[in-house]
């Protein structure tokens, strides 16, 4: 399964290409088109799956759809668009 069937803008595709990956593991494969759809996700796999881009891939394709939105405008103030909490050890 390609990067692009997940549902991630080109872009963002092209970026992760660009840096070697050429397939998603098993946790982003099930875990990205999940959080695309806007579920909550609780997945568990073994330390070196991909499961900080199963997350973080997500947020930066829903990052980007709204800053090509927002061209243009002005934006007053300055808002929180992603928060994440890290009790693991890993992150």
């Amino acid at each position: 399964m390609p990067f692009k069937s997940l549902g991630l803008s080109d872009p963002l595709v092209q970026g992760i290409l660009a840096t070697g990956y050429t397939a998603p593991t098993e946790i982003q494969a099930q875990a990205i088109p999940a959080a695309i759809e806007g579920k909550d996700i609780i997945g568990c796999a073994q330390t070196g799956t991909g499961k900080t881009a199963a997350f973080v891939l997500p947020i930066l394709n829903r990052l980007s759809h709204e800053h090509a939105g927002k061209r243009g405008s002005s934006r007053s103030g300055h808002t929180i668009r992603s928060l994440i909490l890290t009790p693991t050890r890993e992150l």
